[in-house]
């Protein structure tokens, strides 16, 4: 009885009275609750918009709903750390230009609200002459982004900076750093609630329905029944993002293929080898930037990722199996064209899995007194890779709605696709987002 009375009197204080009777007349102890904007997904970029849609609208009442029991639970909060500047990305691409924008957000961020970083910089290694040409092409990538204070440093001048590095030309970014983005996304989400915004933990999303309520169509239900109503939707759900955007009529495509990366740690006697990121030259031939060199915030240093296919969504481990998920995978066309076209990079990168010493040789082409002995195994991430059903690589940010199909398409906006540099760009992404549904949902 006590439980009953303080879930009515919780109620009362979030609806109208007469409102909140009807909804317990109906819903008994699951009875909805009314909100403006819903967000779905508590990773960082969720979480993130969330936090701007809170500041931009007080009046507005807007629910963060995350599937986990914490946040940054999956992406935001197993990552390398890093603080990207903007080389890699294509010059116009909204990667590029998130990218740079979100790093001076980030930055200004993270001193505001004293978040331990490092703006350690980063080296992009030639370790011969055939990757020189690539070299140069990120070196005008990033003067085309808008990168600032980027440099081509000699093989000297890469002595001179990291003197266990070998290489024949570098690209130095400064202004690359190191952060805990999990420790982040968390602020965001407290950032929300002071703002007036309610978070919702454990909200598993099963399905969206229209409602009999014209003010409130969108009805969100989770596993357990629970419910919420809301006027517009924004889903931002990584890994889930194309389940979730079916659930509300959008197609399949992009459809999200999981990637492992896993990381080894190095030795506490061999984490002063090198004070910034290392990293290669890509690979254009491959779809996977590389074995790179990452000091974490917390002192460790990590070497890593390579990049396998996970056998689940939220497959962290060679046993994180799920039958459904997986025979999914491997029946979509897209992912069939890709491993068939990636087949030998696929096996070299299982192989690097099974095999530390194999891991260990990418990261001894820079770095040669790195040895097996020198690392253990460490911590692993889960890349959410959009792709589509010719199997390319979708690599820019997808957003994707239904205008016009009804109360549910036409107030949803979801985002489909926010790779890597997705947690450097959040705060940037969070503008645009809030400028887009206030475009389309006019509010």
């Amino acid at each position: 009885m006590a439980s009953f009375l303080n879930k009515v009197g919780y109620l009362s204080k979030l609806l109208p009275r007469q409102e909140c009777l009807n909804h317990r007349r109906r819903y008994g102890l699951k009875s909805p609750l009314c909100y403006d904007i819903a967000v779905i997904g508590g990773g960082i970029v969720g979480s993130a918009s969330a936090r701007e849609l809170a500041l931009r609208h007080p009046t507005l009442k807007i629910a963060l709903l995350e599937k986990e029991n914490c946040f940054a639970f999956h992406q935001s909060g197993n990552n390398s750390g890093v603080i990207h500047a903007g080389i890699y990305y294509k010059p116009g691409s909204l990667k590029a230009k998130l990218c740079v924008e979100g790093l001076n957000l980030s930055y200004k961020y993270l001193d505001k609200k004293g978040i331990k970083y490092s703006k350690c910089g980063k080296l992009i290694v030639a370790t011969n002459r055939a990757e020189v040409p690539r070299l140069l092409d990120l070196y005008d990538r990033g003067l085309q982004n808008g990168v600032k204070d980027i440099q081509l440093l000699d093989a000297k001048e890469i002595k001179e900076a990291e003197p266990n590095v070998n290489g024949i030309q570098a690209v130095w970014s400064p202004h690359t750093g190191i952060v805990d983005w999990g420790e982040v996304t968390r602020s965001y989400v407290k950032d929300f609630e002071q703002c007036g915004g309610k978070s919702y933990l454990t909200f598993d999303v099963t399905s969206f329905i229209e409602g009999d309520n014209s003010e409130y169509p969108v009805v969100i239900s989770d596993k357990k029944e629970n419910t919420i109503q809301a006027k517009y939707v924004l889903t931002c759900c990584g890994l889930h993002s194309d389940t979730v955007a079916v659930l509300t009529g959008c197609p399949e495509e992009p459809k999200i293929i999981p990637f492992r990366g896993e990381y080894l740690y190095l030795s506490p006697q061999k984490s002063t080898l090198a004070k910034a990121n290392i990293y290669p030259v890509p690979d254009p031939r491959f779809p996977f930037l590389g074995v790179h060199l990452t000091p974490r915030i917390d002192g460790r240093v990590i070497v890593g990722p390579n990049a396998i296919l996970a056998f689940s969504k939220e497959g962290y481990r060679w046993g994180n199996v799920s039958v459904k998920e997986l025979r999914e995978i491997l029946a979509f066309s897209g992912f069939q064209k890709m491993a068939l076209k990636y087949a030998g990079f696929g096996l070299k990168e299982m192989s690097r899995s099974i095999f530390i010493p194999l891991q260990v040789k990418q990261i001894q082409k820079y770095i040669q007194n790195i040895t097996s002995n020198d690392v253990e195994r460490g911590p692993a991430g889960v890349r959410a890779q959009a792709m589509g059903k010719d199997g390319t690589l979708i690599e820019d940010f997808v957003f994707d709605s239904k205008p016009g199909s009804g109360a549910i398409g036409s107030r949803v906006l979801h985002c489909r696709n926010a790779p890597s540099p997705g947690a450097t760009s959040s705060l940037a992404i969070a503008k645009m987002i809030a400028d887009k549904m206030k475009d389309e949902f006019r509010f």
